[in-house]
């Protein structure tokens, strides 16, 4: 594996590749790692000639200061790990190597409705975060590939909706990767590792609380079912953001469902000062 720090470096090997017409997929992260991560990479592998991965903290897609400051970093184990799940380059940037201008006055992009409910709704700005780095990395690195994971279902859309814009919809394609879990159900999640033990035994009521929506709901009235969802966290003192049922292609929410819209369930809630976010296609 080779570790590039600089973006013109990094670009200037990535040009003599493609001239080379190798397939390249890329894993954008924000590190401290885990499993979810690594099955990204190997199925990058599975389907490019080289595998591009990248650790970037990024401050600007953090609306709160200290959740920023929590984020957990875990360098050394994070280059061990990428190194052997068998990523070819790592591309570990500087804030100024993102932002040469600085972040104080970074492009806005007109995401419409998809800012506006769920994580939009409640952290305002985090998605113009997100696409602020994920267009500078997409730059860089110009990949054929770009693998995220459904666990940030809303984030995976913003994403997509950002390739189009920026017109690069025809160049690189998004590959969608299964949540993976832990064995009571919690997604993997680099902010797990912050759960006190007893809260983190408590976490996979979201896992509970979303299949329970699966196995339950019916065509009709959507409140019922969230609300008891609702009360299933609440019993395990969730603080809750949103449980909603949404439509899985533009997450228009739903007040009543026809029984054939594919539809998903999202939920985001805080454990004490923890929070986590999860999600279930329900009628796949």
């Amino acid at each position: 594996m080779i570790i590039y720090k600089k973006p013109g470096e990094l670009q200037d090997l990535l040009e003599k590749k493609k001239m080379e017409r190798c397939q390249i997929g890329f894993v954008p992260t924000m590190g401290a790692l885990h499993v979810g991560h690594l099955s990204l990479v190997n199925e990058a592998k599975k389907q490019n000639k080289i595998v591009v991965c990248s650790i970037f903290v990024n401050p600007t897609q953090f609306n709160d200061p200290e959740d920023f400051k929590k984020y957990p970093i875990t360098l050394e184990k994070d280059i061990l790990m990428f190194e052997e799940a068998g990523c070819d380059i790592l591309f570990i940037p500087s804030v100024q190597d993102i932002y040469p201008n600085g972040i104080g006055h970074l492009k806005h992009y007109e995401l419409g409705f998809l800012e506006t409910v769920l994580e939009g709704k409640f952290r305002p700005g985090h998605f113009q975060g997100v696409c602020q780095v994920m267009h500078r990395l997409l730059e860089i690195v110009l990949p054929n590939n770009l693998y995220l994971g459904q666990k940030d279902y809303q984030q995976c859309m913003v994403i997509k909706k950002l390739i189009r814009l920026i017109g690069l919809n025809d160049k690189i394609k998004v590959n969608l990767c299964p949540t993976l879990r832990e064995d009571d159900g919690l997604a993997m999640s680099s902010r797990n590792t912050r759960l006190h033990p007893d809260d983190r035994k408590k976490a996979a009521t979201i896992f509970a609380a979303l299949r329970y929506i699966k196995e339950n709901l019916k065509a009709g009235d959507t409140k019922r079912i969230k609300d008891e969802a609702k009360e299933m966290l609440l019993q395990k003192e969730f603080r809750i953001d949103y449980i909603e049922i949404a439509d899985a292609g533009t997450l228009e929410l739903f007040e009543t469902w026809d029984g054939k819209q594919k539809i998903v369930a999202l939920v985001a809630a805080f454990l004490n000062k923890v929070r986590l976010i999860d999600n279930m296609v329900i009628n796949t």
